[in-house]
Parts: structure tokens; sequence; C-alpha cells
């Protein structure tokens, strides 16, 4: 049980970049965020990448990460867009869709039909997803529904685990083409290049160094998030992992009432617990 706490800190270390990042985003812009959360991990990263292998990289793993940058800058946009509108309450859990949307990518392009374990974590995640916006249900039993479309950073986190369900499969791709500590650190590096010339164009580079103070505790959640990410996976199956890494979800709606004094935390705080447990059963069994 060496990986647990690792796994925890993993999902400690995303939320709390989430809600700085949130706390960030007052004043600042989300193009520069965006950059910021790759680029000052950098510093950090780099000093475990010096003692990381560079394996064989084949044509392969080039194709899988030239599709991956494009989509994977559209997310972080997307995602850095949302918990700047709205809620962290009522954005981040809905990141528990991404399961959702690869089963149904599996079962469109492969045909392959999930399991029943599947089809309960995928009742139990729509359950969830509809607590989040519980109290609205005194409009109607469509009143949740409708509370959803009403916010813009719930659309937006919709679109992201939709992207994200694609981006997952073209990982899957690189990692087997290359490795997973590799990729785990080549790749934030290709983001960082890549919104730096964004952000040049934008006029905004300087901007990044503007607030180091402020920018700095993202980059390190960000970078602790990766180092604990691929220690937990050394040491358990991936699977497992992945579904204590999802208590995210959790974090995220308590930073939301901490920091930012949002409400309905009780309905929202039991929506996320629902659609995690939709997330353990797809994951796991």
């Amino acid at each position: 049980m060496y990986w647990l706490p690792f796994a925890f800190l993993t999902a400690i270390s995303l939320s709390t970049a989430d809600a700085l990042s949130k706390r960030a985003l007052k004043n600042t812009d989300g193009l520069v965020v965006v950059w910021v959360r790759e680029g000052y991990a950098l510093p950090f990263l780099s000093l475990g990448f010096i003692f990381v292998p560079i394996p064989d990289l084949d044509k392969t793993f080039w194709l899988s990460v030239a599709g991956l940058v494009p989509l994977e800058i559209v997310a972080l946009l997307m995602y850095i867009k949302a918990i700047k509108l709205s809620p962290l309450s009522l954005t981040v859990p809905f990141m528990a869709l991404s399961p959702i949307f690869i089963i149904l990518i599996a079962f469109v392009f492969l045909g392959e039909w999930p399991s029943r374990a599947g089809i309960v974590g995928i009742f139990f995640i729509a359950a969830g997803a509809y607590m989040l916006n519980a109290s609205a249900s005194s409009t109607g039993f469509l009143g949740p529904l409708k509370a959803v479309l009403k916010e813009p950073g719930s659309i937006l986190m919709v679109g992201v685990a939709m992207i994200y369900s694609l981006t997952a499969t073209l990982g899957k791709v690189a990692v087997t083409h290359s490795s997973p500590i590799f990729f785990g650190f080549f790749y934030p590096f290709t983001l960082t290049l890549v919104l730096t010339a964004f952000v040049i164009a934008r006029g905004k580079f300087r901007l990044v160094f503007s607030k180091p103070a402020t920018f700095l505790p993202i980059g390190l959640c960000t970078a602790t998030m990766m180092f604990a990410h691929f220690i937990a996976i050394s040491l358990t199956q991936v699977a497992y992992m992945i579904s204590v890494k999802r208590t995210s979800l959790l974090f995220s709606v308590l930073y939301g009432k901490i920091l930012f004094n949002e409400v309905n935390i009780r309905e929202r705080l039991l929506g996320s617990a629902i659609m995690l447990l939709g997330v353990f059963l797809i994951i796991l069994f």
C-alpha cells in the first residue's frame, strides 16, 4: 500500500493547482495561467528529467504527439475558462464524465459494449451530475439539468471531459511507443514550447513573469502532481491509482467552500461522491 499516499498526493496537488489557478484568474489573463500551469512546473520537472532514459521514438510516437498537443491546448484553455467563469464545485466534478465518453467512443468505433459494472457506473455518474444542482429540483424534475445549461463553466467542463476521452487514447499510444516516465516529463516540455509561441504571438510573454509569488505555487503543485502520479503508477496498477486520483473532485469542492465561499456544498459533495463511485465501478470492474 506504499502507492496510496502518493496517489492521494496526486489528487490533492491537482485540486490545489486548480484552486490556486482560480484565485490567480481574478486579475490574470487565462492564457497566461494556462502557460503558468505547465511552464512553472518545468524547473521542478527538469531535475527528474535528467535521470530519465530516452527511448527509441518512432513515427507513431511523433504522430500521436502531433495529435495530442492541439487537443490538449484547447482542453487546457477551456478548463481554465471554466473554473474562471463558474464555481469549482460546479465545474471540476464534470471531469468524471470522461469514462462515459471513453465507453461511448469504444462502442461507436469498436462495437465494444460496457460491462454490467460499467453500465451501473454510468448510472451513478449521471445521478451524481444531477445531484450537483439538486436544489434546482424545486423548479421541477428537469431543474438540475436546466441549471447545468445555465452555468457556462459546467458546459465547458463537459467539453473538456469529452476532449480528454480522446487524448486518453492518443496518450496511451504515445506511452506505448516510448515509456510512461519519459512521456510524463517530455509532454509538459512540449506543451510549454507550443504555449510559449501562443503567448508571444498575443504579446503576453512578459506577463508570465509578472507575479512569481502567485505563479510558483501553481507550478510546484503541478510538478508535485506529476511526480506523485508516476511514483504511484510504478508501485501499483494504473486503474487503482487513477481511481484514487479522481478523489480530486471532492477536494476541489471543499476548496470551493474554504477559499471561495461557494454555496450548496453539501449537495455538491454528495453529487461528486456519487460520480466518484461511478468512476470506481467503471475503472476497477
